[in-house]
């Protein structure tokens, strides 16, 4: 598995192709074949194209430099350049995952250096060249392009062409099946401007897109401007395909190029998929991550067939918004109750047996066994109680969007007090241990303190710092919609999940010991030490704690199995959100000496 096999392509393709070894079968990765078929294309190799590919050479030409190639000769040959003479070409050309890509780089190219006066019949011919690899037949093909970003760099492409469009006769509208382009002059006297689209998503479906420039923000234009706006139908689901974020786009995606006094905007998009059960969400393509960002919108309305969405447009980083579902994230009002009723339980529970542990700590501490269960038990309600509060705060900064730094801030935080509650009940694990195990081996206060802490905060604290000075660079800490440790992209997640399942693991070895020790204990031994006593207490109070653990996390595995089961959630959010409350009963109420102090 994860073994990696290069083939040439077939005697009429160029490049080559990449399998990757998937439960011992070959499954392609890549697929960088480029067709030679358009022959008429490739004519000679001149000066104009051997600057823009410094790279490519006589005996192994790529696609797009042919095609450069012809490109200069052609615009040489006519008087108007609008890149009519390589149509047909292309278009007869199968838009495979190789030809993909070089008409992507043929395109960015055009975008960067043929992008001056560009008129309607330049327009015209790019959005054809475009609409040649968004057709919803060849939505699969991207899939195997070897570019993860193909799809944001023909975005960007497009978005940097058209916002060059002249006006030169009153508005323009250039439509094409699968991409779609308008131009207005707007001022401040106008009454609010509106771009319309209405486009095919497929062979049965049309889906329409709506832009609204309200009244209030034309009133911020100075002089006489242009507004352009692209619709893209099948843009969405090609992004789809090289990103690993199971959320989708249910939308077309909807480019706008806009003065810069203009920042807010106003789109409505049908929905694809229309369902009851599944949450959408308005984001905006950041240009430079190359990623959704929820924070560029924020929704108006949504029902059953279409959201409106408030956007803010940036000249470089937000030009195109989309509306995203989840078919993972269920919108169920029992779990949102479930949610914040346990974890308001959670937390009056930890805060009343931190007030009970206080109350009767000079009490219940009188041995070493007992201070060292204690010990432990506080800091585990300590780290639980922080986490929890710390999970409402990041819940609050994710949905007001109120800083990317913050978010990561909480996140850091809401880490570290997570990981710092498995490292106290690996720490109470090795106590138990430690009771059965090396009964006459002493180990002092003093010592045990500081081996706790550096247990309990020093490795939390460690394995927090590195996930964040490795990822955060990247832009790949956070996970897009959550202020949480991202897992798509960078897998930031398993530096909480491996130590986490890791020390569930242990501490069901812990039990398996102490139902053996007490086992062999009970026979033919009449009479039990206070020590054995108490640890036997200690080991049931574990062996409650550690299973309720363990079927969290099992079940939160489960509704990654099947995410589509109400009753997976429910069970996971019960346990999750009630966990300090097992901790309160478990850990303190249960126990006969704090009974007994209370009493």
């Amino acid at each position: 598995n994860g073994a990696i096999c290069i083939q040439p392509c077939s005697p009429s393709f160029h490049g080559e192709t990449s399998f990757v070894c998937e439960d011992r079968k070959w499954q392609m990765f890549t697929d960088a074949c480029a067709s030679l078929d358009v022959q008429s294309l490739f004519q000679s190799l001149n000066a104009p194209a051997l600057y823009l590919f410094p790279g490519c050479c006589c005996s192994f030409i790529s696609l797009c430099s042919l095609i450069f190639s012809t490109l200069f000769s052609c615009l040489q040959r006519i008087s108007v350049p609008d890149f009519s003479c390589i149509i047909p070409d292309i278009l007869s050309s199968p838009a495979i995952p190789g030809n993909i890509a070089d008409i992507v780089e043929l395109l960015k190219k055009i975008s960067l250096l043929l992008s001056v006066n560009v008129d309607r019949g330049k327009m015209q011919s790019y959005s054809r060249i475009a609409n040649h690899i968004l057709n919803s037949s060849v939505i699969s093909n991207w899939a195997f392009v070897k570019d993860r970003n193909a799809s944001s760099i023909l975005l960007d492409s497009v978005n940097l062409f058209a916002g060059k469009l002249l006006l030169r006769n009153g508005p323009e509208s250039i439509q094409e099946h699968f991409i779609s382009t308008k131009g207005y002059s707007v001022h401040k006297n106008t009454s609010g401007k509106s771009f319309d689209f209405s486009m095919e998503f497929n062979n049965t479906t049309n889906i329409t897109g709506h832009v609204v420039i309200p009244e209030e923000e034309l009133l911020k234009l100075p002089k006489t401007s242009k507004a352009i706006s692209i619709a893209f139908p099948t843009l969405g689901a090609i992004i789809e395909t090289s990103r690993l974020d199971p959320v989708s786009v249910n939308g077309m995606v909807l480019s706008v190029s806009l003065p810069e006094e203009l920042r807010h905007i106003l789109l409505t998009f049908e929905k694809v998929n229309k369902l009851e059960n599944v949450k959408s969400q308005c984001v905006g393509w950041h240009s430079t991550e190359r990623r959704w960002d929820n924070r560029a919108c924020k929704m108006k309305s949504d029902n059953i067939s279409s959201v409106v969405c408030i956007c803010k447009h940036h000249h470089r980083t937000f030009k195109s918004f989309s509306i995203l579902m989840s078919p993972t994230m269920l919108r169920n009002a029992v779990l949102d109750y479930i949610t914040r009723v346990g974890l308001g339980l959670s937390i009056f529970s930890l805060v009343l047996c931190l007030i009970i542990e206080t109350v009767v700590w000079h009490h219940v501490t009188k041995t070493e066994i007992t201070y060292m269960r204690h010990f432990c038990l506080v800091n585990i309600a300590t780290s639980l109680l922080v986490a929890d509060v710390l999970f409402i705060l990041a819940a609050i900064v994710h949905n007001t969007a109120l800083n990317y730094k913050l978010c990561v801030a909480a996140t850091f935080f809401l880490h570290f007090f997570y990981l710092a509650l498995f490292f106290w009940m690996f720490t109470l694990g090795l106590l138990i241990l430690y009771g059965l195990l090396f009964i006459f081996f002493k180990i002092t206060r003093s010592v045990f303190i500081a081996t706790a802490f550096f247990i309990g905060y020093g490795c939390p604290l460690v394995i927090s710092i590195l996930t964040v000075a490795i990822t955060e660079p990247k832009n790949g800490y956070l996970r897009s919609g959550a202020c949480w440790l991202n897992w798509y992209e960078t897998k930031a997640l398993l530096a909480f999940v491996v130590p986490a399942l890791s020390i569930i693991v242990v501490n069901v070895v812990v039990v398996v010991v102490v139902v053996v020790k007490t086992g062999r204990s009970s026979v033919g031994e009449g009479c039990k030490s206070r020590d054995l006593s108490s640890m036997i207490r200690i080991s049931k109070n574990v062996a409650l704690l550690t299973p309720l653990l363990g079927l969290t996390w099992g079940f939160g595995l489960a509704t990654i199995v099947d995410s589509r089961s109400l009753a997976f959630h429910i069970t996971f959010a019960l346990l999750n959100a009630f966990q300090g409350f097992f901790i309160l009963l478990f850990g303190t109420l249960l126990d006969r000496k704090v009974l007994g102090s209370l009493q």
